[in-house]
């Protein structure tokens, strides 16, 4: 049978993509703040789908705009987190002198850096970031850790290995 003809298992990413690629664009048009990004997520979710097609049951998916709108909205918060962190560092580089900035290949690594570092700190409680961000940047000592976040020593430590156990268990 010619392969135009053949007909496409349910669970299959050609699939979903075919019956829900352009429902999902505009779902996701909805809630970033142009087309192109809107775009970039949905290659985004249907690379993630396609990539985790070999784990799928046999059966397919029961609920397939459920489930791209589960790994899309997903996308969507990232994303938003990502600005978030571009525009941070933006301003913290529109607050120094021209020439006390650094190049920007070294603005792009710095970018990336930090990044890579909330994806690493993602998941874990918004204190034991702070925790762990005040410590390593600011250098500030767990005491005084413990009284701006009005928690005790001890959960200060607690904290911070926390956050370093998940950084080295993403890095190994």
């Amino acid at each position: 049978m010619p392969s135009s003809t053949r007909a496409i298992p349910s669970c299959s990413a050609e699939a979903l993509y075919k019956q829900h690629h352009r429902w999902l664009n505009l779902w996701l048009r909805k809630r970033v703040s142009n087309r192109a990004d809107a775009d970039e997520l949905v290659h985004e979710t249907f690379l993630r789908v396609l990539c985790a097609q070999s784990r799928l049951h046999a059966d397919g998916i029961r609920e397939p705009r459920a489930y791209l709108t589960t790994v899309a909205n997903r996308l969507v918060v990232n994303f938003y987190r990502r600005q978030s962190i571009e525009q941070a560092y933006a301003e913290l580089l529109a607050s120094i002198p021209a020439d006390a900035a650094p190049s920007p290949e070294a603005q792009a690594l710095i970018k990336e850096t930090l990044l890579e570092l909330d994806h690493m700190l993602d998941g874990l409680g918004p204190k034991v970031k702070q925790a762990f961000l005040m410590a390593q940047f600011e250098n500030l000592p767990y005491a005084e850790i413990a009284q701006q976040l009005n928690v005790s020593l001890r959960s200060v430590k607690y904290y911070i290995a926390r956050a370093l156990a998940q950084c080295c268990r993403l890095v190994t």
